[in-house]
């Protein structure tokens, strides 16, 4: 079972860049496909980007296209989000995932997803 745990969560103001990290413990990260959803308060979770396990698909929300970018170093079993341009709607709990299953492509369905981190926050604000 591979557990993920994300981390680069912190306060930027909006215009500026931050970088989410996700490692996981457990089985190797680098067989499975990881996505990154995030959930603002009031508000239901969804999807943001995801990454086919060996890098070479990628998915992106409509909202963070051209913005966002996924990408993976499957030698340091790291999966990353790199956020440009940030905007205060940006402001949510972001959650890094895995498929249920291994050597997947890209994909933005949740339910395909069976293990989550506990998320790492990231606020928008000046």
């Amino acid at each position: 079972q591979v557990q993920p745990v994300e981390s680069g969560g912190e306060l930027v103001q909006p215009g500026g860049s931050l970088k989410l990290s996700c490692v996981a413990s457990g089985q190797k990260l680098s067989t499975y496909d990881a996505g990154w959803f995030r959930q603002a308060p009031g508000k239901e979770r969804e999807f943001v980007a995801s990454i086919g396990w060996d890098g070479r698909s990628t998915v992106y929300a409509d909202s963070v296209k051209g913005r966002f970018a996924i990408t993976r170093d499957n030698a340091k079993e790291t999966v990353y989000l790199q956020m440009n341009s940030l905007k205060p709607e940006d402001t949510a709990v972001y959650y890094c995932a895995t498929d249920r299953y291994r050597y997947g492509v890209a994909n933005r369905r949740q339910r395909e997803f069976g293990s989550w981190g506990q998320g790492t926050q990231v606020t928008v604000s000046s």
